[in-house]
């Protein structure tokens, strides 16, 4: 080891000795008469011929997992891919050493599909047999067709067909009720055979028709209206014809069937749907979106499954592989939900509309019409996305982590009872003074000519901002920040008043306050904490209200801290819908990380200096006196520690210098190699819509279960939830679906639940998409 003074020279990169393959600075590998030999920090880890495929993967495997050298590292060396290296430690990982054996190739005991087979695998298709068919009469396996298939560039060939005769009255009384509407009209039928999927479809023979026996079939289409879907399907737990005519593009979406049950698994949730079509979304979205195309799982299904998911805490699309689909379809009046690749499938067709902002705007109007007192104090806060993907992305500050992480930032508007109102997704993280203006033009549109009382935090805090939002016809409610002179403590006093129907008592002082060189003045009320330590100043442009009611509606903003808490934990509100970017402006400025840098630089240098100083400092007062009585005598005797500070000083000078020639901001796309992108913000955009939607209905049974609940405070919504994830039998009459819950833990909290029961059923809610009247119970305790 002597003479070395870095690891680099241990394992010298160029020109090393013939035999000698370097694979970092720690790790290398020499090759010598048919023998090789792998070292780390000079010690033996492996040792094999170089013929044994065996030994080789077991070393390779053996660098990756001990953390001595990566998988580039490795592949680079032994002259592979990293993806032979990743192969390697999965076959590790699965069967341990053994597995390492296998040989390169195709595995063997799979049968291939030869060549020659081409021409026989394009007859059968021809013929209009299954990939699954071919397979078995070549006897190989399906994946191998398939592949074939795709090298071959072969599509296959959708029949076409006019429209089915759907207006044909059938013999079965079932299909009674199932009138085509007026505009379908039946056309030639082909004879039998002409077209496969049109065989099974003969005209059936005129028949009287008698009572439908099946009363979900009562609620459906009838001719003349186009409101309501139409269905050929009888059987409730079989839609094969509704998927056929789908499949066929003559269904925009399948008609609700439902089939009668006894405690069928978590149909508690339900109890919701009356307040989810209160909240207008589904009308919202059939004004908005039209269709999307035609689907079996249409516009209508979608939401209500997306809907009817964040509310039994099916948190993402993934979840739902840990449900069945039979028993999450039997509530959606299908024979099986959507399953995930489907529903992905739907979302995305959504996000490509571009509708997501419209959308969400259409819902926040229907939400002020129906809570309009609610709004005069509206609560504006962001919250952050943190990424962890392999993109780059612009960073901003986690407060909840102390951290500056790559995320996205959203902006929430809160109404005073912390429900929300509608969200906006701010550019590059743009901070709270940059977007509040957008905000407050949705928001005046939202509500024009209504006094509105805007409350945000300090991330706000701009005079110049306050004075513009105030000159557009808004208040202010902000805390102040920065330093302000403390009150003195004789002009506090205790104050009361009773908000919400309890008593708020605050310790307060309040004085008036000047920004801007005296052109804006606003009030500040300042809070004095139970210890009389700490100050808390709030500042507001309203004149009108008292110190306690001030005060309540600042401190009041937890309530949108706890609706992010609780979405982030309750419905995976920072969870990634997709992974899909989209491009950015490269010309959009950002911080400059070079200044940054710099900033570190000059930050060191000046610790430094700081320590040669204290150095000098310490020789300066342990100098002896009687050696050294003069200044001259103690520079001379010091003149080293003086050259130290003269050259620390003009390391310190010479990098604010070169610190004072960049740029403060400068274009992303200098500073990102490629396309400068974000994260798409349309399908995410959608989805927190949805999640709001599905808070807001149960905020709404929340409040209606409150009066009837005395721990509804603490337990209000852990009630709701268990009432939601309950089982519940299913009854379909002529007119109505009765849902009876099951009992809950305790007889209060079943009081309550019957409570609410009753309040639903008067609203007298049809569940979308049928005529059937929504009526709920509750089973008595046996």
């Amino acid at each position: 080891m002597a003479g070395a003074k870095t690891q680099s020279d241990l394992f010298p990169g160029e020109g090393a000795p013939p035999g000698v393959e370097v694979i970092n600075e720690r790790c290398q590998m020499r090759t010598q008469d048919g023998h090789r030999v792998v070292l780390v920090s000079s010690m033996v880890v492996a040792q094999y011929a170089t013929g044994d495929a065996l030994a080789e993967a077991n070393a390779m495997v053996s660098l990756v997992d001990q953390g001595w050298a990566d998988q580039k590292q490795v592949a680079r060396a032994f002259h592979c891919t990293a993806r032979t290296v990743r192969r390697h430690q999965r076959r590790f990982e699965e069967g341990g050493l053994a597995a390492l054996g296998r040989s390169a190739g195709y595995p063997r005991g799979r049968p291939r599909l030869r060549s020659h087979r081409t021409g026989l695998v394009r007859r059968l298709k021809a013929a209009g047999h299954s990939n699954r068919e071919v397979a078995r009469r070549i006897g190989v396996s399906e994946v191998a067709v398939r592949k074939l298939l795709r090298r071959l560039g072969w599509a296959q060939a959708r029949p076409t067909q006019g429209r089915l005769p759907l207006g044909v009255p059938g013999a079965n009384p079932n299909l009674s009720a199932f009138a085509a509407p007026p505009s379908a009209t039946a056309p030639e039928m082909a004879p039998p055979g002409a077209n496969p999927n049109l065989s099974a479809f003969a005209p059936p023979p005129p028949a009287t028709a008698s009572p439908s026996a099946d009363p979900n079939l009562s609620a459906l289409n009838v001719a003349g209206d186009e409101n309501l879907p139409f269905t050929l399907d009888t059987d409730p737990a079989n839609r094969s014809f509704d998927r056929l005519l789908a499949f066929l593009g003559l269904l925009d979406d399948a008609a609700p069937l439902f089939r009668a049950g006894v405690r069928v698994p978590r149909a508690g949730v339900l109890l919701a749907l009356p307040t989810l079509v209160e909240s207008g979304v589904f009308e919202v979205a059939r004004d908005i979106y039209a269709s999307i195309g035609p689907a079996f799982y249409g516009l209508r299904t979608t939401l209500v499954a997306v809907l009817l998911m964040a509310l039994l805490r099916i948190k993402r699309p993934e979840a739902l592989k840990e449900h069945s689909p039979e028993d999450l379809g039997r509530l959606l009046g299908l024979d099986r939900a959507p399953e995930v690749k489907t529903l992905r499938r739907k979302l995305t067709r959504l996000a490509e509309l571009g509708q997501a902002a419209s959308f969400g705007r259409a819902l926040a109007q229907r939400r002020v019409a129906s809570r309009g007192s609610a709004l005069g104090f509206l609560y504006v806060d962001g919250h952050v996305r943190v990424y962890h993907g392999k993109h780059t992305l612009p960073k901003t500050h986690v407060a909840r982590m102390r951290l500056a992480m790559p995320a996205t930032s959203d902006y929430w508007v809160n109404d005073a009872a912390g429900d929300p109102l509608f969200v906006v997704t701010a550019e590059a993280n743009a901070g709270m003074v940059k977007m509040l203006p957008l905000v407050l033009g949705e928001v005046r549109t939202l509500m024009p000519g209504r006094r509105i009382t805007i409350v945000f935090d300090r991330g706000g805090w701009s005079p110049k901002l306050f004075a513009a939002v105030i000159a557009s016809g808004f208040d202010i409610l902000t805390y102040r920040k920065g330093r302000f002179p403390r009150v003195p403590r004789r002009k506090f006093h205790i104050r009361r008043a009773f908000i919400g129907g309890r008593e708020r008592r605050y310790t307060l002082a309040e004085h008036k306050v000047t920004f801007l060189r005296g052109k804006l003045r606003l009030r500040q009320i300042t809070r004095l904490s139970d210890d009389g330590k700490h100050q808390t100043p709030i500042l507001t442009s309203r004149m009108d209200i008292s110190l306690v009611q001030v005060a309540f509606r600042m401190f009041e903003r937890w309530r949108q801290e706890n609706f992010f808490k609780y979405l982030r934990e309750e419905y995976a509100l920072d969870a990634l819908v997709d992974y899909q970017v989209e491009p950015d402006d490269p010309d959009r400025d950002v911080p400059n990380p070079a200044r940054k840098a710099m900033d570190e630089k000059i930050a060191e240098a000046r610790e430094a200096l700081a320590r040669v100083r204290a150095k000098y400092g310490v020789a300066a007062f342990t100098n002896p006196e009687a050696m050294r009585r003069t200044m001259r005598g103690f520079k001379n005797a010091h003149a080293h520690i003086g050259d130290d500070i003269g050259a620390a000083m003009h390391r310190v000078r010479k990098l604010e210098e070169r610190r004072a020639k960049m740029p403060h901001r400068v274009p992303v796309g200098e500073l990102v190699d490629g396309t400068v992108v974000k994260l798409a913000t349309e399908r995410k955009l959608l989805t927190n819509h949805f999640k709001m939607v599905a808070y807001q209905a149960e905020s709404d049974l929340f409040r209606l279960v409150a009066p009837h609940y005395k721990r509804a405070e603490r337990e209000g919504r852990t009630l709701i939830q268990s009432a939601l994830n309950g089982p519940a039998s299913i009854d379909v009459t002529e007119t109505e679906l009765r849902v009876t819950l099951a009992p809950l833990s305790s007889a209060h909290r079943t009081r309550a639940i019957v409570a609410l029961c009753d309040e639903m059923n008067r609203r007298a809610i049809v569940f979308p998409g049928t005529r059937l009247r929504l009526r709920y119970a509750v089973e008595a305790a046996s």
